[in-house]
């Protein structure tokens, strides 16, 4: 048994009660991925899976054997930034930067999502290609949350890069 990790294979935690968020932070040292609530309502946490966003202080490590897994520190091509990094620091994005990992993640899930066709409860049409609109990127990213204000650079940098 093992998770793919940023494209490595890590054994998963010993105990299986272990959340996600927790292996990622304290076994794999892979501390990009933040704690917030830890009860998934502010998406700080927020990793990808197969390229499906999650809230990974929900889910146990254990569920994820042989899923592909990407944190924060797996979306960068060595010194080169993931294009959407590169945008939160041109649109300012971040102030404390607590939330960014989580926010990026999240956008690019959502991007993919969209690419998919998959509605959101502001899409005009249910059956059809999603036009990621101000509109309909705010109303995606609604549940990774930002305490410091930088809202408007976030979703700056998220139009710019994958809308």
């Amino acid at each position: 048994m093992s998770i793919v990790v940023n494209g490595l294979a890590v054994a998963p935690p010993g105990d299986p009660r272990v959340s996600l968020l927790d292996h990622l932070r304290e076994t794999l040292h892979l501390t990009g991925t933040k704690k917030g609530c830890n009860q998934g309502a502010c998406g700080a946490c927020t990793v990808l899976v197969d390229g499906e966003r999650i809230l990974s202080c929900l889910a146990l490590a254990v569920q994820y054997d042989g899923r592909d897994i990407t944190t924060i520190e797996g979306l960068a091509e060595g010194d080169a930034l993931h294009p959407l990094q590169a945008a939160f620091i041109e649109h300012d994005g971040f102030q404390c930067g607590y939330c960014t990992p989580g926010q990026i993640c999240s956008a690019i899930g959502m991007a993919a999502e969209a690419k998919r066709g998959v509605p959101s409860h502001v899409s005009a049409d249910l059956g059809g290609a999603v036009t990621l609109t101000r509109e309909e990127v705010q109303e995606r990213m609604s549940g990774n949350l930002c305490r410091c204000g930088a809202h408007n650079g976030i979703i700056d940098a998220i139009l710019e890069t994958v809308a």
